[in-house]
């Protein structure tokens, strides 16, 4: 009954994130939406893509660096991933602490039964493995479960992939304050960063040959049809994405191919031909503005690693208290 209440209310949430979005000049849509089932594997494909060098960059680093990472942990070690997804580059430090340091493992996502399928087959590849999901949004709240012989392990938040950068400057901030209450006194968060570089780099990894990151993009379409109700003409968007240099930001949109209107939960929604709807920002930093950020979030960088060509950064913040 509680899982689906729970459904309900995020359902709920989406539709009015969704009408609200599209209600403003320009329209927009939150990047969480992206990750039903289906997007979740989609974005999957994307790390795999020649293009997309993200991925590989930062298992360079964790592969090369992550003994020493994960060092200063102490003995027992609660592993909270926000965002988790497939978990692929957790299994490293999954197996770089083992069963006598690692008491917990609590992945963090928005698709529920998703992360179920990667909580299974954790558990089936490390039998000693105490995982515990949470369906949550963590841009929202991070109340963590507490089990009796994890609460005196310290709380390492693992963050990878540069989702950081999907939020605006202030709202990054404020999730890693978030992080850090959740990390608490001892805490420690790991932080995957993508680094500024070439723009014409940025815009190959956004816009692959194969067509993956395009059906990633419209498949929030597909969803809000699926699960709202909407009529979106799917075909009728085309995936764009390019580097706005001013932000210092990947910007990527569904545009219009004809003028249409669009109708969801009972509202109507008109597009011009060539309207666009904005469904993610790729904040890329420099290790300065990075400091920056976590200073105003209460955090202290205390080490960071760079795979060979300076493309990527994993970053260790300590909460100052």
């Amino acid at each position: 009954m509680t899982e689906a209440v729970n459904l309900d209310a995020a359902r709920e949430t989406f539709r009015s994130d969704a009408c609200a979005g599209l209600a403003r000049s320009p329209k927009h849509l939150s990047p969480k939406y992206f990750y039903d089932r289906a997007g979740s594997e989609l974005f999957d494909a994307i790390c795999g893509l020649p293009e997309y060098y993200v991925t590989r960059a930062e298992t360079q680093i964790m592969q090369a660096h992550v003994s020493e990472i994960v060092a200063p942990w102490g003995p027992a070690v609660r592993l909270v991933e926000p965002g988790a997804g497939s978990s692929t580059k957790t299994r490293l430090l999954l197996e770089a602490l083992g069963p006598t340091r690692c008491a917990e493992y609590i992945p963090v996502d928005i698709s529920g039964d998703y992360l179920e399928s990667v909580a299974e087959r954790l558990r089936g590849d490390y039998p000693w493995l105490r995982v515990t999901p949470l369906a949550a949004d963590f841009a929202v709240d991070m109340h963590l479960p507490h089990v009796a012989d994890s609460d005196t392990a310290r709380t390492v938040i693992y963050f990878p992939g540069s989702t950081i950068g999907n939020f605006d400057p202030p709202e990054a901030e404020r999730v890693l304050a978030r992080f850090r209450r959740a990390a608490g006194i001892g805490g420690t968060v790991i932080l995957g960063l993508d680094l500024k570089k070439e723009p014409t780099v940025l815009h190959a990894a956004y816009n692959d040959s194969q067509g993956v990151t395009a059906a990633f993009n419209r498949n929030v379409l597909t969803r809000m049809n699926r699960e709202l109700g909407a009529t979106f003409d799917v075909e009728a968007f085309a995936h764009y994405a390019f580097f706005e240099p001013a932000l210092g930001r990947i910007e990527m949109h569904l545009v219009s191919l004809r003028r249409q209107t669009v109708t969801l939960a009972g509202e109507m929604f008109r597009f011009a031909e060539g309207e666009s709807i904005r469904t993610e920002c790729s904040y890329k930093y420099d290790l300065p503005r990075a400091e920056r950020l976590a200073r105003r979030a209460g955090l202290r960088l205390s080490d960071a690693w760079l795979d060979k060509d300076r493309r990527f950064a994993v970053l260790e913040l300590r909460p100052f208290f």
